[in-house]
């Protein structure tokens, strides 16, 4: 597996917060519907605490990440949607998003109005590569979407 994570002098950069520029050659892609902050249950995690619902959002990514055999270290995109967003904001986004980590991934965040319901203020996107190991294997869980 190849994935090269660069940033170039010319461009400014935010070291530990994301990659500029992230290239893969040979690997599987995993692509990740927007996360957002609920259990497996479908309740609301941290209803007004976009802190506490960027965590439940990761946990949610680990889980999604671990039923194809990836880790939140094999993402090479994120684009982040974030409801009410200002700068303040960034500690309590990132925050929990890089915690962890030791490969941070080109990312995008993006403040929008609202999300698909109005107490959601935050969905994560990711896309993954799957290492060469993890791909050889092929997929952990079975499609029960598509039989």
């Amino acid at each position: 597996m190849s994935v090269q994570r660069v940033d170039p002098a010319a461009v400014h950069s935010l070291l530990g917060v994301m990659s500029q520029v992230v290239t893969t050659e040979g690997e599987r892609l995993v692509h990740l519907s927007g996360q957002v902050a609920w259990d497996g249950a479908g309740r609301l995690v941290g209803p007004g605490d976009h802190a506490a619902q960027a965590a439940q959002i990761v946990r949610n990514i680990e889980a999604a990440l671990a039923a194809v055999g990836a880790t939140r270290d094999d993402i090479v995109k994120e684009t982040v949607y974030v409801v009410d967003y200002s700068p303040a904001l960034l500690p309590e986004i990132f925050g929990p998003l890089r915690a962890g980590v030791s490969q941070v991934p080109a990312s995008t965040l993006v403040g929008v109005l609202s999300l698909f319901a109005p107490e959601y203020l935050m969905e994560v996107e990711v896309v993954a590569a799957l290492r060469a190991v993890n791909a050889a294997a092929g997929p952990v869980a079975e499609d029960v979407t598509n039989p």
